[in-house]
């Protein structure tokens, strides 16, 4: 046994300082890619790009031999790829803060752990950071499974320049977390409103007595719950680490499937990578029949729709804007089409962007 456990060891041995290499020799030609962009004067535009970067996990993916899950085969490759960008060109991504919150785990998820991360106090803060170039990109919330969609984001699009370069699903998973080793002992529970209501079959059976107060993110909770006696928060693992809290109670949420979406902001068009989606802005009178002849270009076109979202105009009372989510990118002729005769009947159309489709 220990003969064969030897051999064994020594062929993990070996295996490392061959992946060692390997991982060497990507990172030194990330080094060389970096300098001829930089020859080009190049920008982050042209540093990070999306589509390259989705093709490279879904080929990882779709040839992963196991035992590894894919899941863990592409984080790890997320996290090499994360590393050598930062050879060619570090980046600076705006998330809504403060630090430990869901937004952060889906910033690191996205762009690995090589870049700089800047927590922003709000929505509009992080589409600030991006605009004024302090920021390469910036990741917001857009939807949750269970409590539908992130309104603030949404209207940021409204008055932005800012395009769609990526996006990404986390799935979440709650937590009780609190200084107090009892559960007894509580009084409060701190939390962002959506989290409590996304626990709320769970808070009614086990801490129906005990009040709930809504803050601005999970991490200000988990703050608050570490500085306070008495006082509990529901947020993730990290915020728990992050705050020296123990966790009460895992996987509190009411749905098992519970996930939230996040979109990538900055400045960029992406390319096609052949799995992609197209986010649109559009506007029509309001008179009888406009939204039909707003969604008759797709239909007509065979370009499927999977998200449609309204918001008052900030314009006239009863005005309104649809959030458009479409299978396809804009380079494709069907939706180059649809789009076309979509001109014809909207007041305003505005494509927020090309992207693509979140790897998991």
């Amino acid at each position: 046994m220990s003969s064969n456990l030897d051999k064994l060891r020594a062929q993990i041995d070996q295996l490392d300082d061959q992946l060692l290499k390997l991982i060497s020799d990507r990172a030194r030609c990330a080094a060389e890619v970096g300098a001829i962009k930089r020859s080009d004067q190049g920008d982050d535009c042209l540093f990070y790009r999306p589509e390259r970067e989705a093709e490279i996990l879904r080929r990882v993916g779709e040839n992963n031999p196991g035992p590894l899950r894919n899941e863990e085969v592409i984080r790890l490759f997320r996290e090499v790829m994360s590393a050598c960008l930062a050879v060619e060109q570090p980046m600076k991504i705006a998330f809504l803060g403060p630090a430990g919150t869901f937004t952060e785990e889906a910033a690191l998820k996205h762009f690995g752990h090589s870049v700089f991360t800047a927590a922003m106090t709000s929505i509009d803060d992080v589409f600030r950071e991006v605009e004024s170039g302090a920021a390469s990109y910036g990741v917001v919330p857009i939807e949750n499974s269970t409590e539908g969609v992130v309104t603030h984001t949404l209207d940021n699009f409204m008055r932005s320049p800012l395009k769609i370069v990526g996006e990404v699903e986390l799935r979440i998973h709650h937590n009780l977390l609190s200084g107090e080793d009892d559960i007894d002992k509580l009084q409060v529970v701190y939390s962002h409103q959506q989290s409590l209501a996304q626990c709320r079959k769970w808070l009614d059976s086990n801490l129906a007595s005990i009040e709930r107060k809504t803050v601005g993110s999970n991490a200000r909770a988990a703050k608050l719950a570490a500085n306070e006696p008495g006082a509990a928060a529901v947020a993730s693992r990290a915020a728990a680490d992050k705050y020296s809290l123990n966790v009460m109670a895992s996987n509190i949420e009411d749905m098992p499937d519970n996930s939230t979406r996040f979109l990538i902001v900055g400045k960029c068009d992406v390319a096609a990578s052949g799995q992609d989606k197209t986010s649109v802005l559009v506007s029509a009178p309001n008179v009888a029949g406009s939204l039909y002849r707003l969604l008759e270009p797709f239909a007509k076109n065979q370009v499927s729709m999977t998200r449609i979202e309204s918001r008052p105009s900030h314009g006239e009372n009863w005005e309104y804007v649809f959030f458009l989510d479409l299978d396809g990118h804009i380079q494709d002729a069907p939706l180059q089409q649809a789009l076309s005769e979509l001109q014809n009947v909207a007041e305003m159309v505005n494509v927020l962007g090309s992207y693509p489709k979140a790897v998991q």
